[in-house]
């Protein structure tokens, strides 16, 4: 963390001692004035700010005893104990930089390095982002991160994924920890439950990791960083409520044990139980919920500062939605639809380092994933457990930082399906190496390879290049190319495949998808005289697909076809992220993605479904320091997405509006330990059935019952379905869920 020395001056005169006295001084960083910053006497509302030149005037202050807090945001408070009874006192504080480039980061290149020093774009996230807009879960959160949207999948039950630079889901892979243990069947449901107050930090990258991560890291990847347990606070607990009836609850606690030994402990429990149907559509517009997860985290110190540490995780979730007069008693019948899914999962996480000179560490980790769910009466039962290992060597010599790593990944996964005559059981060994090389002191060059052999599809290779060039402290410039690979397992990653709304249908053996990616970043940041900081990253990205395997839902309204692709599918675009701590208590973040995700097959191009063209996310907070009062203001907007629709008598637009969802929040500190927040959360009330004459086909006959078809399959239009549909909760593109207050507390005892 960048260290800045803050001087502050304070000149204290009075009249006498029983007279009030004014305080006044100068504020400055680095030798340098410093304008905005917010100066005031703590436990009073008695304050000012600097002015452009860095001086401040506290008017009317009575003579005793004060604490005098310099804040600006962007820097740690500096706190100091005055007395007022009219001498000069001159006082050196110093400040600890929080707006900076030197967050440390290991997601790119599975090094502990600074973001400023890292080849390979990383985006950052604290725990400070995730206060801003208070979600349930990671999965929620991540809708206001620039090019990362979160995407429901069912307006029914409620599943969704993650989508990066306009990528579907399953191309995306999720780590905790830094290793891949949210994947398969998890990637719909494991980000929900992750405890956000045991949240170190989320580190995102965009483009293919395939190289240092294997399958699943083609459209890059999300790094979920949980506390170390000296980190983490001794008691924390972070519980809110909505109009709507939503609970969650955070609670944890670390502790010790012995001398050697650390852990932390933290729970989150959420429920929703309230069914509400506003669109009149007789189903219920959120899924209901009860969830819970314990999470806990062991760190064991060794001779040496060797790494020791465990993370384990269990998680049960009963979700439903589905027709108002469901009940349970109904689950798995044809008289009133629901989807009613019960999961069940265990995670475990390891890291040790070896007891030899070198620096060899094993990381491991363990799913196992159980899954019970019915859609209408159609029942998908699924058991997933992955395990992965993998030795890795970390080998710095004279101008190169050698990284050689030895993996294994075990799969079994088994389902009712009949696409599953029967279990599926795959070791996947690997290897692989890196190499970062100084050029110079401005100039890296980063090699890697990776070698990885599957029973089913033969040899693997992944190499990958970056190249860095950093011509000042605060400038880095980095082009990367590289290529991805993604093992397909349908069943355990697209919703609509299993809801039996739509037949589906495999036209051939999957082969495994192929891209080759380049993408050039520019990292910037600037200081203004008049002490405001811009921090600029831009990114521009081209990848193109191989193999692909696109779901259509275009040739039969009532099937998902999926083959290889015959041609090619691209992704492109560009992104801009500006960063900016304006003073007075005001720091911005806005953030802008242009690309187009489209696919190319005898002769024709065709738009991907379900993906934006451009998207556009914000936060604005401002701090009024006296009163202890912060405003958040977040958002996002999404431009128009093709849907899937059902045909051409379809009623429902063909392409989505132009849509957002915006938030406001209001945080009070001003209580020792506490903080209260309350807010309102999609401030424009937008729900997609505005505009659509209905949101979910057929929502009042969810089994087709009165549906007609010709020889064919095909669906004939009648008088009492005169746009020919079947039942299809596939249309959905964003969440039902209107506007909503929210109150909550946060206790952190450290």
């Amino acid at each position: 963390m960048k260290t800045i020395k803050l001087f502050l001056f304070l000149g204290m005169f009075g009249i006498s001692n029983i007279h009030a006295q004014k305080i006044s001084g100068k504020v400055t960083s680095n030798n340098e004035a410093l304008p905005f910053v917010n100066v005031y006497l703590k436990g009073t509302s008695i304050g000012t700010t600097t002015n452009e030149n860095g001086f401040y005037t506290i008017e009317d202050v009575v003579p005793g005893n004060y604490t005098i807090v310099a804040s600006f945001t962007g820097f740690k408070n500096v706190e100091k104990q005055i007395t007022v009874e009219g001498n000069v006192t001159i006082i050196k504080l110093e400040l600890e930089g929080a707006l900076s480039l030197d967050e440390i980061i290991i997601t790119g290149t599975l090094k502990a390095v600074s973001r400023l020093e890292s080849p390979v774009p990383v985006e950052v996230y604290s725990p400070a982002f995730l206060k801003k807009n208070p979600t349930p879960n990671v999965f929620e959160a991540l809708q206001n991160v620039n090019g990362v949207r979160p995407q429901l999948n069912c307006n029914v039950c409620n599943t969704g994924d993650i989508h990066i630079n306009g990528l579907e889901g399953p191309y995306t892979l999720v780590l905790i920890d830094g290793m891949p243990i949210v994947s398969g069947l998890s990637t719909v449901y494991g980000l929900s439950g992750i405890p956000n107050s045991l949240i170190e930090q989320i580190e995102v990258v965009k483009g293919p990791a395939s190289s240092l991560y294997g399958s699943e890291a083609v459209g890059g990847l999300i790094n979920v960083i949980t506390k170390l347990p000296e980190n983490a606070p001794l008691v924390f607990a972070d519980s809110f409520i909505s109009d709507w009836g939503e609970l969650n609850l955070d609670i944890g606690f670390k502790s010790r044990i012995g001398d050697n030994t650390n852990l932390i402990t933290g729970i989150n429990y959420y429920n929703y139980s309230n069914p509400i149907d506003d669109n009149k559509d007789n189903f219920t517009d959120v899924t209901l919920q009860d969830r819970i997860s314990v999470f806990q985290k062991w760190d064991f110190k060794r001779n040496n500062n060797r790494l020791f540490s465990l993370a384990g995780r269990f998680f049960y979730e009963d979700r439903w939605g589905g027709e108002m007069q469901w009940k349970p008693s109904f689950r798995g019948g044809d008289d009133i639809y629901g989807e009613s899914i019960y999961t069940t999962r265990y995670e475990l996480i390891g890291n040790y380092q070896l007891p030899i000179n070198e620096k060899v560490n094993f990381q491991f980790s363990y799913s196992d994933h159980d899954q019970n769910s019915v859609y209408g009466n159609t029942e998908y039962l699924a058991k997933q457990r992955i395990g992965f290992g993998q030795l890795i060597w970390d080998k710095p010599i004279k101008n190169h930082d050698l990284l050689f790593g030895l993996a294994a990944r075990y799969n079994f996964y088994n389902d009712n399906t009949t696409a599953t005559t029967e279990a599926d059981k795959i070791v996947i060994p690997s290897i692989f190496v890196q190499d970062e090389i100084k050029l110079s002191e401005k100039q890296h060059i980063l090699l890697g390879a990776r070698y990885d052999y599957d029973d089913r599809h033969g040899s693997i290779f992944t190499p990958r290049i970056a190249y860095r060039f950093k011509p000042s402290k605060d400038d880095i410039i980095r082009l990367n190319a590289g290529t991805g690979f993604r093992v397909v397992n349908l069943f355990t990653e697209d919703h609509a495949a299993l809801t039996g709304s739509r037949d589906v249908i495999i036209e051939e053996t999957l082969n495994p998808e192929q891209s080759y990616n380049v993408n050039i970043n520019y990292l910037k940041k600037l200081y203004t005289k008049k002490g405001q900081i811009y921090t600029f990253d831009t990114s521009a990205w081209y990848t193109y697909f191989t193999n692909a395997i696109i779901p259509d839902y275009d040739s039969n309204p009532n099937q998902i076809i999926y083959d290889n692709l015959d041609g090619n599918s691209t992704s492109k675009g560009f992104s801009l992220n500006i960063d900016a701590v304006l003073g007075s208590g005001i720091n911005a973040s806005v953030g802008a993605t242009f690309q187009e995700v489209s696919q190319n097959e005898n002769g024709i191009k065709t738009r991907q479904i379900l993906t934006e063209r451009f998207t556009g996310v914000w936060s604005v907070s401002y701090k009024h320091y006296p009163t202890n009062l912060t405003v958040d203001y977040t958002g996002n907007v999404y431009g128009p997405m093709r849907l899937p629709t059902l045909g051409d008598l379809d009623p429902r637009s063909e392409y989505s509006p132009t849509w957002s969802i915006q938030n406001i929040q209001f945080t009070f500190t001003g209580l020792t330990n506490l903080e209260l927040y309350a807010g309102v959360k999609n401030l424009l009330n937008w729900t997609p059935n505005k505009g659509n004459p209905f949101i979910i086909a057929r929502a009042n006959d969810p089994f087709d019952k009165n549906v007609d078809f010709d020889p064919n399959g095909n669906v004939i239009a009648t008088a009492d379905n005169p746009y020919a549909l079947t039942f299809d909760p596939s249309y959905v593109y964003a969440p039902n869920q209107e506007r909503r207050l929210f109150f909550g507390l946060r206790f952190t005892l450290n």
